[in-house]
């Protein structure tokens, strides 16, 4: 798309618009709010140019994205590139048969589950807005496997540097690259 941003002008872009929200889901927790971004339709259409360019080359059939802000990604990412589109939804919110797998947060633990036999053979982009600790993405990223996907990339907005999230995605990141558009 002509005009597209550079990645450090998109980069820029995003750290203007998010708003950070002290003690929130619970104290000591400063929660990164994108909803700015989402409320902004140049600058979302730019965070969605700039994650399909990130995914173009890796052709994919589907894009899953995790609970609740990555469904927002996910499906006007799967737009952009013509391809399906698939939630990683809270436990207990699918209807059977699914697969699924509790992980830890920064602040807690909770459960994610995916659809059974909708994935065989499907290559999968998976996304989601913040990379904090990890535990999300390596959790959706091994449900999808389990579900007989192949995980080609996962991308994010924001990656929250200093919390290390590459490090508990570790050996995931080979077959499965991690695009952020923003790290802290």
């Amino acid at each position: 798309m002509p005009g597209d941003p550079s990645p450090t002008a998109l980069a820029d872009r995003i750290a203007g618009l998010l708003r950070d929200v002290p003690d929130f889901p619970q104290p000591g927790i400063v929660f990164k709010d994108i909803a700015p971004l989402l409320a902004d339709g140049a600058a979302f259409d730019a965070v969605i140019h700039g994650l399909a360019e990130a995914a173009g080359a890796k052709g994919v059939d589907v894009v899953a994205g995790i609970e609740a802000r990555g469904f927002l990604i996910a499906g006007a990412l799967a737009r952009q590139l013509g391809c399906g589109v698939l939630p990683v939804r809270k436990a207990g919110k699918l209807p059977p048969p699914t697969v699924r797998r509790a992980y830890a947060l920064e602040y807690g633990e909770a459960e994610i589950e995916v659809p059974l036999g909708l994935l065989e053979g499907k290559r999968v982009l998976l996304v989601d807005d913040v990379l904090a600790t990890g535990g999300t993405l390596r959790a959706a990223a091994e449900l999808l496997a389990q579900a007989g996907a192949t995980v080609t990339g996962m991308a994010v907005i924001l990656e929250l540097g200093f919390l290390d999230g590459r490090a508990t995605l570790g050996d995931l990141l080979g077959p499965a690259p991690l695009t952020a558009l923003l790290t802290t």
